[in-house]
């Protein structure tokens, strides 16, 4: 018996107008829905599914929403049938891509001055994480970023940052002022005895070598908590 499948869904078959490629060439990227540009990336269907009926699974996946498709991992798209370990590992990385340009784009190019001018990019550089992350900010004379970097994973209830690695790493990256970040996967703001404990500690411990700990700021997908505006530091 003659196989139902290829004729009917391959993106070949389809009115260029219709063909995710073709459109983005002649219309814009921007014209394309989100999944006719999945559909891109995943580059070609399986024997019963075309990429874009594949891209269409992928988003339900994630609720329709790209903020929880970001949140998503290899293992969790390879539960579609006809996305495999690459084709997952092309969406992971596109939408990593993704979060780094709204992290940048949402670091204003000044002088850090205040919890507002950095708490959006570190929003958006860790509020995926489903477990919590720690992680330090190093800045230059001037109050700008020498160097961003993640210090360590923990667990869903918390993670432990070591001042002795943090102060080494500033002192690496010539900052002569940090900003310490964690996020907060439950989303509860308010910081724990054991983060006022470890911030103290930090702030202490770098004022022998003249670092100032400017501000502790926890984020979360509801938005961010400063140690330095709450007077804590």
């Amino acid at each position: 018996m003659k196989s139902l499948n290829n004729s009917s869904t391959s993106i070949k078959n389809w009115a260029l107008d219709d063909r995710p490629r073709e459109k983005l060439i002649t219309k814009g990227a921007a014209v394309l829905s989100d999944s006719e540009l999945l559909a891109i990336l995943i580059s070609t269907g399986s024997k019963s599914k075309s990429a874009v009926e594949l891209a269409k699974e992928v988003l339900q996946l994630g609720k329709n929403n790209l903020n929880e498709l970001g949140k998503l991992s290899v293992n969790d798209l390879m539960t579609i049938k006809g996305i495999g370990e690459a084709k997952a590992i092309t969406l992971v990385a596109a939408l990593e891509l993704g979060r780094r340009r709204q992290a940048t784009a949402s670091l204003v190019k000044t002088n850090i001055q205040s919890s507002n001018d950095i708490a959006e990019y570190l929003k958006a550089t860790l509020k995926d994480y489903a477990y919590e992350i720690f992680a330090v900010v190093f800045l230059n004379r001037a109050n700008k970023i020498n160097h961003f970097e993640i210090i360590s994973k923990g667990g869903i209830t918390g993670t432990v940052a070591d001042p002795r690695v943090i102060l080494k790493r500033a002192l690496e990256h010539d900052a002569t002022a940090i900003v310490l970040c964690h996020n907060h996967p439950s989303g509860n703001l308010k910081p724990s005895k054991a983060d006022e404990d470890l911030t103290l500690k930090i702030k202490e411990a770098a004022k022998y070598f003249d670092i100032r700990v400017m501000d502790h700021i926890i984020v979360s997908e509801d938005g961010h908590y400063s140690f330095a505006d709450e007077g804590i530091l």
